[in-house]
């Protein structure tokens, strides 16, 4: 039997970091067992659609490299199209398909047509809830003959279709959770059917996975509560049970369900800061599951060969940002300087093909977490820096030795051969040998010369500077300085 799973996400708007997360274990595990990994559209909740939603999830997985085997792709028009053999794989362009499904049930006494309206139900709500029941549909109209309800529906009269639960309890099995049992008292008659003709999540959902011949169901375990209706719902239909797995939902700091109010959780707002995609994929990858306690750096392919949905946590994974921060640190330091330079291409009003530019980024790539900061970073490289001359002055040294080290500073760079200025290494053991050998403190040496480098208290080393400078312009900036002492 071959693999196949599916992401199934609603266009209501951006990428949720969630979707991300979902997408990934399923990608994971179908690649990992050789199988079809399927993007279903789910859009039959009119209401809340987004223009431009699905482009933007289906550019947004391209951005992680995540190619699905079917359904939606923006072709070489950017025209959205489908490929595969299970289509249409948008649910509205699917209705014809689902109304069959809804005759069965309705026959075989396992759904009923629902001619209640909005205010009775919202009564019978207000009345279960002031009793302190939880609110469930009456089944009032289950009770109505066929010819009543014939003549009803003849007469134009507005209803939906409900799934009649029956007696019981539903027991399924979870990958990640184990033997999961509910008894059917909990669970209310669904509708399968909404008046407007399009089917519900539930109904369609069941129908379009059997269709599809999706083997394994690997969902958010915001998902769970709805299971049991869809394990009801594949058994009414005689369809055979797909393997369920619920994965843990992302958390905020504070252990509360991810939100916007504390941060980012649109996949996009992350790129746009500057995270790097195979940063987030491992990051995110690993959320709610560790292919090992003692490394936490993984490729794409590691983490498709170790992944086990066996293994994954079924309490929430909270979203650790320093750790994010850390980790796309980590990628931007395994960027060589042609894919650094292309990576911060966006984030930098700066001519990323010039020398200076180039060296300044790799300088500063070990001082940043994201790639949105890299402009301030460089900015000091790139403009001549104004500062106050005091600070030029190490601790207890006054100006005049100020003035006499960068003299030094001066004639030592100016002596610097090519093969030394190329290599931050070479410049460093070459200043600490000028230092001994002239027997000065090191701070009286280094620290205005950083200043004089920089113009800050707080940067890189001197060396890096120098290195990222070029001799010429270091030179500048320690004329510049002298000149500032000597008023």
């Amino acid at each position: 039997m071959q693999i196949r799973t599916r992401i199934a996400p609603s266009p209501t708007g951006f990428v949720h970091i969630g979707t991300l997360h979902t997408a990934l274990f399923n990608y994971f595990f179908t690649r990992q067992n050789g199988g079809k990994f399927v993007i279903r559209i789910e859009d039959t909740d009119r209401e809340r659609l987004v223009e431009g939603a699905v482009e933007n999830l289906l550019e947004s997985l391209a951005v992680f490299g995540i190619e699905n085997d079917e359904g939606p792709f923006i072709d070489s028009n950017g025209v959205i199209d489908e490929k595969g053999d299970f289509g249409p794989y948008t649910q509205s362009a699917r209705l014809d398909i689902y109304k069959p499904y809804v005759q069965q049930l309705v026959l075989q006494g396992d759904a009923y047509y629902c001619f209640c309206t909005r205010e009775r139900l919202d009564e019978m709500r207000k009345a279960q809830q002031a009793i302190k029941q939880t609110p469930k549909y009456d089944r009032a109209c289950c009770k109505l003959d066929n010819a009543e309800v014939k003549a009803r529906i003849d007469a134009g009269e507005a209803h939906v279709v409900r799934m009649k639960v029956p007696e019981g309890e539903t027991t399924f099995t979870d990958l990640i959770r184990g033997t999961i049992k509910i008894n059917n008292k909990e669970i209310d008659d669904q509708v399968i059917l909404k008046s407007d003709g399009f089917p519900t999540y539930h109904l369609a959902v069941v129908v379009d996975d059997f269709l599809m011949q999706i083997t394994h169901i690997i969902r958010g375990e915001e998902w769970l509560p709805s299971a049991p209706k869809h394990v009801i719902l594949y058994k009414m239909l005689g369809f055979e049970l797909p393997k369920f797995a619920h994965v843990p939902l992302l958390l905020n700091p504070d252990k509360t369900k991810l939100s916007k109010r504390q941060g980012d959780v649109a996949v996009e707002d992350y790129v746009k800061r500057g995270y790097l995609p195979d940063a987030l994929i491992n990051f995110v990858g690993t959320l709610g599951f560790n292919p090992s306690a003692d490394k936490e750096i993984f490729t794409r392919t590691e983490l498709t060969k170790l992944f086990d949905l066996s293994k994954v946590n079924k309490s929430g994974a909270v979203m650790n940002m320093e750790k994010l921060d850390w980790m796309n640190r980590e990628y931007m330091r395994l960027l060589s300087i042609d894919e650094l330079a292309e990576a911060a291409r966006s984030f930098v009003q700066a001519d990323v093909e010039s020398e200076p530019v180039r060296r300044a980024l790799v300088v500063e790539r070990e001082r940043v977490h994201r790639l949105d900061e890299l402009q301030e970073a460089i900015d000091p490289y790139l403009i001549e820096p104004a500062y106050d001359p005091s600070m030029l002055v190490w601790k207890k040294a006054d100006s005049a030795d100020a003035k006499l080290q960068l003299d030094g500073i001066r004639g030592f760079i100016q002596a610097l051969d090519d093969a030394t200025i190329e290599s931050v290494e070479k410049i460093e053991a070459e200043a600490r040998a000028y230092i001994d050998a002239n027997e000065l403190q090191n701070g009286n040496v280094l620290w205005p010369m950083r200043v004089a480098l920089s113009g800050h208290e707080k940067s890189a080393s001197p060396f890096e500077f120098l290195w990222a400078l070029g001799k010429g312009a270091a030179l500048q900036r320690i004329d510049k300085a002298i000149g500032m002492l000597n008023k």
